[in-house]
């Protein structure tokens, strides 16, 4: 069955590149609405962004929904990443500024408050996307592919020059709360020579090493705690995947596999899947299939603690 929240649950912060702060609420919503933006710092005319791959303005540094009427919000992929991996399919969320606060740089802070309050399940059966055929796109020697797949699989390979990076890769099955024990606590990540060129084109702004990002200099790590995982940027790579996949508009079953992809790739992937004839299927999901889906049987346990031990 669909699901949505028990209750509203509010979040505080500044955008990771715009600096400015924004309070956002997430709030139910009845089956069928999906996920959708409300900008409530706007008056006049369409204030609504529908979470969908066809709003999406593509960029490489974040997500960036933007509907007919101009309006847009951006950095939406780990609150979208908190949503999909916590099972839920419909909530409205109210923003009263142009960015999605980015708290700690990873997903866990938007899970826990979504826990907190709870998942309700609708009565309506859950419809989803599958995969029937391989579609792949390319881009400067990074690539994204869809497979079929009859849950969700989250595949990513990264290189980076930086010896604190260097190759990682991942291979996740997301049914249950996996999302939620493996990746949400994941931070975003970039390399020095990354912040001081954003930062010198106005961006970034709101960014803190340390705080809401780490940093990588060579073999310097700057991340203030520690690493919350080995392989933490391998991981973040793959939240920021399903975030930018929940905008299907539904579920996806298949298995998604990226190679030095980033945001802006994995929108195009989108794009091409629904463009290729018989390349996708809307289907309404059986118990066995809903049991397959992201976030199925999640319980508090699972949700990692605010403080959790670094790697």
């Amino acid at each position: 069955m669909q699901n949505t929240l028990k209750a509203s649950v509010a979040f505080e912060g500044r955008g990771l590149h715009s600096g400015k702060s924004a309070k956002m609420v997430l709030k139910p919503a009845d089956a069928g609405h999906g996920i959708t933006f409300k900008r409530t710092d706007i008056s006049l005319g369409n204030t609504i962004v529908p979470a969908l791959w066809d709003r999406v303005e593509r960029t490489a540094l974040c997500t960036r929904l933007v509907n007919e009427a101009g309006v847009s919000v951006s950095t939406v992929e780990h609150i979208m990443a908190a949503l999909a991996g916590c099972g839920v399919h419909n909530a409205l969320v109210e923003i009263d500024g142009p960015e999605v606060p980015i708290l700690d740089g990873s997903s866990a802070p938007f899970v826990r408050g979504i826990m907190a309050r709870g998942v309700q399940r609708l009565s309506s059966p859950v419809e989803a996307w599958e995969v029937l055929r391989p579609v792949t796109v390319t881009k400067d020697g990074a690539s994204a592919t869809l497979l079929p797949c009859d849950r969700l699989m989250i595949e990513f390979h990264i290189d980076f020059a930086e010896k604190g990076i260097g190759r990682q890769s991942r291979v996740l099955d997301l049914r249950n709360g996996a999302f939620v024990r493996e990746l949400c606590d994941s931070r975003t990540f970039c390399r020095r020579i990354d912040v001081e060129n954003m930062q010198a084109n106005g961006l970034a702004l709101g960014g803190v090493p340390g705080k809401n990002a780490i940093v990588f200099d060579g073999a310097r790590i700057e991340s203030g705690e520690g690493l919350r995982h080995s392989d933490e940027p391998v991981r973040h790579k793959m939240l920021d995947a399903l975030g930018d996949l929940a905008l299907a508009g539904g579920p996806l079953l298949g298995r998604y596999v990226g190679d030095r992809a980033g945001h802006s790739l994995t929108n195009t992937l989108l794009r091409e899947l629904f463009a290729t004839p018989g390349a996708v299927r809307r289907v309404r999901c059986d118990a066995a299939m809903t049991a397959r889906l992201p976030g199925q049987g999640l319980v508090w346990a699972e949700v990692p603690a605010e403080h959790r031990r670094v790697a």
